[in-house]
């Protein structure tokens, strides 16, 4: 897998924006406690600082109903120690998380009984590309800019045109997103996104070593994974969605005017207003017809 291209940033020196699934339906019913989830991930975010004096981290919580940056390390207030006994990285970020938690179950929906709603992934994303994208403005040489998205809960088939905006607005600015799925199943979502990006799609077979995993496959820069064997992904889940229902669907039916996909035939399409089937009418029918 080819890495993205670094030949405009400065050497070594690495921005990672982290998207964290707090999404309190999908934790209660997973069997790793959401605890012990984000305590091996900040020891790898402590990592990713200590690797490099001048490294950036940047942690965005993707709820079920909004998103919100939770930690920034460069930001003044996270240089020192706000508790005697707890690092600022550790007491600001879980702080943040318990009150961004809070803000997020105020804006809960009715849902309907014993489903799990799937993750704001498509606003998270955004979130990461509008700050690296400022990132870029600040000198000629900004950090090697990366996403890495810690994903738990299932794909959620209504964000898919969001997604694969992010997506290829990340494949144009030369971002790598890579993805951390700890979920039961495989994110068709990530799966592509990794694809696409050249970043790194990988599910950890056991959680209880989910630091080893993270620091081994994740903390390596863009410059250094040219020379790693770094896990390749087995295969790429390139369903869609139809614009329809909203529905992951394995054939459907494509708009030859906007490429919208649906599930099913229509007369026209709901996206730009082409009208479909409409055949072109035979010749020689119309001449009989004139004849006549």
């Amino acid at each position: 897998m080819p890495s993205a291209p670094s030949k405009i940033y400065a050497d070594d020196v690495s921005l990672l924006v982290v998207t964290l699934d707090t999404n309190p339906f999908f934790w209660a019913t997973f069997p790793f406690p959401f605890a012990e989830f984000l305590s091996q991930v900040l020891a790898f975010l402590n990592s990713i600082l200590l690797l490099g004096q001048l490294n950036q981290v940047i942690v965005i919580a993707t709820g079920c109903n909004s998103c919100a940056y939770v930690y920034d390390s460069s930001s003044e207030r996270n240089h020192g120690a706000t508790t005697g006994t707890m690092p600022a990285l550790y007491s600001n970020l879980l702080h943040n998380i318990n009150e961004f938690l809070a803000r997020d179950r105020q804006l809960d929906a009715i849902r309907k009984p014993g489903t799990v709603p799937s993750s704001l992934l498509s606003g998270s994303l955004s979130m990461a590309l509008c700050y690296i994208q400022r990132a870029f403005r600040l000198g000629p040489m900004p950090p090697q800019p990366r996403i890495l998205c810690l994903q738990g809960a299932a794909d959620g088939p209504e964000q898919y045109v969001a997604i694969m905006n992010a997506i290829f607005s990340a494949q144009r600015s030369m971002v790598p997103i890579d993805s951390c799925y700890i979920g039961s199943n495989n994110s068709a979502f990530l799966q592509q996104a990794s694809y696409i990006t050249s970043g790194i799609y990988y599910k950890p077979p056991q959680l209880d070593g989910l630091y080893q995993y993270l620091s081994t496959v994740f903390a390596t820069d863009l410059h250094s994974r040219a020379f790693l064997r770094l896990p390749k992904s087995v295969g790429v889940d390139f369903r869609a969605s139809c614009f329809c229902h909203k529905r992951t669907i394995d054939m459907g039916f494509v708009c030859s005017v906007c490429l919208s996909i649906f599930c099913e035939h229509h007369d026209k399409c709901s996206t730009c207003g082409s009208v479909f089937g409409q055949a072109q009418p035979d010749a020689s029918a119309a001449n009989r017809k004139r004849k006549a």
